[in-house]
């Protein structure tokens, strides 16, 4: 069986022309089976279709644009694979402004789900400073939400965004998905997270950790994949994030920058390229190991790429060739993993 391929509507379009129909034409132009439909881009939607004053709050309004992104996505093909990404929702402090707003967004979300028919809900691992530290804590916000899912038959797919406050691994959030302990919860695992939280480093010249020599880092490195393999069942992986890390020239500084973003965070955003496309991260391995623990499932395109690389494909003049290499990098990663796993 051919594992099925999602793109990331976040991770295509570069100029205003480039709205949400256009990416999707584009999208299933390339042969992928699904999307992952980025909250801000119902939100752009929204306002173009629904209510140009709309915000990522009215979700009347956005789940009538949502209704629209379903049809849109049903003419062409496309399955919605997961609404994303739902963050800095745990861990807040009990009684908090921040904890009441985070359960409001979590019911309006989950309306949302139901408008455009997804059922999978991708959560990031909070990056919030003024968070619990807590695996309990934050597994317990997370079994709260779970729960308000369940009654929906939906799912919760967590993924360890590697700059998070508490939770910035795969170790560390495949831990508090066990404390959740419920049924609809599993793991958004992701070739960046992995490689750029573990290996890759944005703020040092060699683009590694250099807080190790490097022979030991890389064997550090191959240690937590094969623990990967052999820890995590296939059943509780629900989709596959797929991009590379531009090394970055100079490096970063490691300071938090004025939006409270820390350096990890920045890399993410920005330096992202599809693979083979000019990044360096050792994604082929993190590739893999996933592919180790039986896990043929959904793989995702998740690319934020904003540099002007001599290896980025040209996205600004035909969007569509830029999802049809996408496609053809996601080819060759599956090819290279299964490969080198021969």
């Amino acid at each position: 069986m051919p594992i099925p391929t999602c793109y990331a509507s976040c991770s295509i379009g570069s100029n205003p022309t480039h709205t949400l129909p256009v990416k999707l034409k584009a999208i299933a132009a390339a042969g992928y089976n699904a999307i992952e439909l980025s909250f801000p881009d119902l939100v752009s939607f929204t306002k173009q279709v629904v209510n140009k004053d709309a915000t990522e709050k009215d979700y009347g309004d956005l789940c009538k644009a949502g209704e629209e992104v379903k049809k849109l996505c049903g003419a062409l093909g496309l399955k919605i694979l997961v609404l994303q990404p739902f963050s800095n929702f745990e861990g807040w402090p009990e009684g908090s402004k921040e904890r009441d707003d985070a359960f409001v967004r979590a019911v309006g979300w989950i309306n949302v789900m139901k408008a455009v028919g997804t059922d999978m809900l991708q959560v990031g691992s909070s990056d919030s400073p003024n968070i619990s530290p807590s695996k309990d804590y934050l597994a317990s916000d997370l079994r709260r939400l779970a729960d308000m899912l369940a009654a929906q038959n939906f799912r919760l797919a967590y993924e360890p965004w590697c700059w998070a406050t508490h939770a910035p691994t795969w170790r560390t959030v495949w831990e508090i998905v066990q404390k959740v302990d419920r049924e609809n919860v599993g793991l958004c695992l992701d070739t960046f997270q992995i490689a750029g939280g573990e290996w890759g480093d944005p703020t040092t010249k060699s683009g590694r950790i250099e807080r190790l020599p490097e022979v030991e880092l890389n064997v550090k490195f191959k240690r937590s994949l094969e623990e990967l393999s052999s820890i995590i069942p296939k059943d509780k992986i629900y989709f596959f994030q797929i991009s590379d890390a531009y090394r970055v020239t100079p490096p970063m500084s490691p300071d938090v920058d004025e939006q409270g973003l820390r350096p990890r965070g920045r890399w993410s955003h920005d330096y992202r390229p599809m693979p083979f496309h000019g990044g360096y991260l050792p994604i082929v391995e993190v590739t893999k190991a996933v592919l180790k623990t039986g896990f043929r499932g959904w793989f995702s395109m998740e690319i934020f790429d904003g540099q002007d690389h001599p290896s980025k494909p040209d996205m600004d003049h035909d969007i569509e060739g830029y999802a049809k290499e996408a496609m053809r990098s996601h080819n060759e990663l599956v090819q290279q993993a299964l490969a080198s796993d021969a």
